[in-house]
């Protein structure tokens, strides 16, 4: 890159509301909403219990909550079954799906660098 170039920055207005990497981050942040995004894309559909298995030292209140957040932003599909007992499942939406190879990137660098 010469002198000249202008380099991209990560955020314009750091921290801002305008700041793309903040709105990824208050999405996918914590430690609890990247797990169940990883459990959903392994088994592509995914019932309630079976998240609750997978994730360890998650509760049924941390899981409920993040599954309502992640189906709110757009990353996580909820369907329910009018059946009894009640089936649902969750499966990721076409924009969590194209976060998956961002988020293969930053493992990679993970396993490489930490």
């Amino acid at each position: 890159m010469s002198k000249n170039a202008k380099k991209e920055p990560l955020c314009e207005d750091i921290a801002g509301k305008g700041c793309g990497l903040k709105k990824v981050l208050d999405i996918v942040g914590g430690k609890l909403k990247i797990k169940i995004l990883c459990a959903i894309v392994f088994n592509e559909v995914v019932r309630y219990g079976d998240l609750n298995r997978s994730i360890h030292g998650i509760t049924n209140t941390m899981l409920a909550n993040s599954l309502k957040e992640l189906e709110k932003d757009g990353l996580v599909e909820r369907r329910q079954y009018d059946e009894m007992p009640v089936r649902v499942e969750y499966s990721l939406t076409p924009k969590a799906k194209s976060l998956i190879p961002i988020l293969l990137e930053l493992k990679r660098w993970g396993e490489s660098n930490l």
